[in-house]
């Protein structure tokens, strides 16, 4: 006889299969023979025995393919161990640490760093810890779902602006006394950016804070991404696992906030903490794309080439300038279908359904990096174009926003 919490489960797993939003996981390899030669080739790997060209990874820059951090990584090992062995608060906070919140620093102007394991729980450490049931907390109406676990769990008041409409927070922060503003710097599913000088002059004009999810900006964006962000902006999260390519985050902002989040955030207090070794490579990684600007350089190529060839096939995309390119299809079983078809011809991106979009807003999220080739960009969008004509799928050429997002 099954149990009630088996039951349960069997029948949601099966209303998501039927829904088209059941999630696996699938087991990917690396191909030695494409792997030889990083630097010139487009990112790859293998699943179930063929090879794909990966376009859907958030190592914009390419990094996590460089030798020279793979010996980072290793020399860090060498020198550290595999791991921290303890909390920070323990035995688990060494030096490597204290460099890497250094450099961050340094890069960004703020007076100090908290590392965690990942952008996840660094946001919802900050929100969880930073915010109580006396505050209201307005947020871009996209924000990642990290913000919204940490903010519910904080017991704030949750007031959310319309996407990147400074109107519509100017409105909330004129009618309510406002902790703090939170947003994105690019928006992981839809790629634009937000306003954040004109939302920092905001936040300011109303006293609260400003609190920006830097995850997939950090190390790619020009503008406030130098020693000038903290004037704009009171916290800001990084993460290392996107343009950096490797692993961990950190929160940056006032030397009494980081005191604070060390005396009161559970998951940095009772968490393991990050490798040191993992520290030195974010660390290496951090100096070597500032050393490297081509790379950023070749991104901006690439996203140019590939909404180029968009256009003069046709191809629909919702109107990024960054790496992150979505096309809506809408429906969720036929975004599948498109994303199949496109693995059998040898290219990997993204399906994304709901929950993490928005009802009827399903779609490819083609994310783009330094190290594709033209022609492997170029392959990509033809096969794009001929799967889309083929299946006969209706587009959805503007955003279809919901209040049920993430």
């Amino acid at each position: 006889m099954s149990s009630l919490l088996e039951t349960k489960i069997v029948a949601r797993q099966h209303a998501l299969r039927e829904q088209g939003l059941l999630r696996q996981r699938k087991v990917l390899s690396v191909d030695h023979d494409l792997n030889t030669n990083a630097s010139t080739s487009s990112p790859r790997f293998v699943f179930e025995g063929r090879a794909y060209v990966n376009f859907s990874s958030n190592d914009y820059l390419g990094l996590s393919r460089v030798p020279e951090l793979a010996e980072a990584l290793h020399l860090g090992a060498q020198t550290y161990g595999v791991g921290s062995g303890a909390s920070p608060l323990v035995t688990g906070y060494s030096d490597a640490h204290l460099a890497l919140e250094r450099e961050l620093c340094a890069l960004t102007g703020h007076e100090a760093a908290l590392l965690f394991c990942s952008g996840f729980s660094a946001n919802t450490a900050l929100m969880k810890t930073l915010f109580d049931q006396h505050d209201i907390v307005v947020a871009d109406k996209l924000v990642h779902a990290s913000i919204i676990d940490g903010l519910q769990d904080s017991g704030a008041q949750l007031k959310r602006f319309l996407h990147n409409s400074l109107e519509s927070a100017e409105r909330l922060l004129a009618r309510h006394q406002i902790s703090a503003l939170i947003t994105e710097s690019v928006f992981s599913m839809d790629g634009d950016c937000a306003p954040i000088a004109q939302l920092s002059a905001l936040c300011r004009q109303h006293h609260a804070w400003l609190i920006v999810d830097d995850a997939h900006g950090f190390a790619v964006l020009d503008g406030y991404h130098n020693a000038e962000a903290a004037k704009l902006i009171d916290v800001q999260v990084v993460t290392f696992g996107k343009a950096l390519g490797c692993q961990g985050a950190a929160v940056l902002g006032s030397q009494t906030l980081i005191d604070f989040l060390v005396s009161n955030a559970r998951e940095y207090i009772y968490s393991t903490a990050l490798s040191p070794a993992n520290a030195a490579l974010a660390l290496a990684a951090t100096q070597y794309s500032t050393a490297h600007p081509e790379l950023q350089q070749k991104l901006f190529e690439n996203i140019a080439l590939f909404k180029q060839l968009c256009r003069e096939a046709n191809v629909p995309l919702l109107g990024s300038d960054t790496a992150i390119q979505p096309l809506i299809i809408g429906d969720a079983r036929q975004t599948l279908q498109v994303a199949e078809e496109l693995r059998a011809a040898g290219i990997w991106v993204g399906a994304i359904r709901p929950p993490t979009v928005p009802v009827g807003s399903a779609r490819l999220r083609i994310t783009l990096t330094a190290a594709h080739a033209a022609e492997d960009i170029a392959t990509c969008v033809a096969q794009l174009a001929q799967v889309l004509s083929r299946v006969g799928v209706p587009l959805v050429t503007e955003r279809q926003a919901t209040d049920d997002h993430r």
